[in-house]
């Protein structure tokens, strides 16, 4: 994670340009939060562009903001609502998420995780959320399990090499993840953007 870490926080400066094509899908995902849905913690928010939409929608939103990057941090603070956000600078899996919150979503941010890391994360998700809160994630998804296996052989093989390396699982496997750890009413939609997928689950 260290790794990861520095890959972010040498492309901070670019991230926005490299993203913009993300955009619709970073709508959709917050045109999917439910309006009374106001304490927010978004993992991965990067330098935070899905937020821009969030307050357009709902300008007293609570938001908590997690990510690994602090100089992806330090560019969300330079946005306009910057200074209403609770930042964490951290990784997902040693930061406290506090909470508890209506709805926790994420965007092009957690398919760097193989099987076993997401079923840690998903536990702390549905952990943090109030009953009947909201995950909401979109991201890249495998088109296969055949697909995900490969990806994941290619990840154990190459990780000491590549600090950056996508690890998408299936729809399938996504939904089994979350179902048994606890999640009901899971629903996985298409989106404009090749191989993303919206993913909804309520505590």
């Amino acid at each position: 994670n260290e790794n990861m870490r520095e890959f972010f926080n040498d492309r901070a400066h670019t991230y926005d340009d490299v993203h913009k094509k993300f955009m619709e899908t970073k709508k959709d995902l917050i045109e999917n939060v439910p309006k009374d849905k106001t304490k927010i913690l978004d993992l991965g928010a990067g330098t935070g562009l899905e937020l821009t939409y969030l307050f357009q929608m709902n300008p007293n939103a609570e938001v908590t903001a997690i990510d690994i990057s602090e100089k992806m941090l330090e560019k969300l603070k330079e946005r306009e609502f910057g200074k209403k956000i609770n930042i964490i600078s951290g990784d997902f899996f040693e930061v406290d998420f506090k909470g508890p919150y209506d709805a926790v979503i994420s965007t092009s941010a957690l398919h760097h995780f193989p099987k076993e890391d997401k079923i840690r994360l998903y536990k702390k998700i549905i952990n943090c959320l109030k009953d009947n809160g909201e995950f909401i994630n979109s991201d890249k998804v495998a088109s296969s399990i055949e697909e995900e296996k490969q990806l994941l052989d290619d990840y154990y093989k190459f990780k000491d090499e590549k600090p950056h390396c996508d690890t998408p699982l299936s729809c399938e496997t996504e939904r089994d993840l979350l179902e048994s750890i606890g999640f009901k009413e899971v629903t996985i939609k298409e989106t404009k953007t090749e191989n993303y997928r919206l993913i909804k689950a309520k505590k």
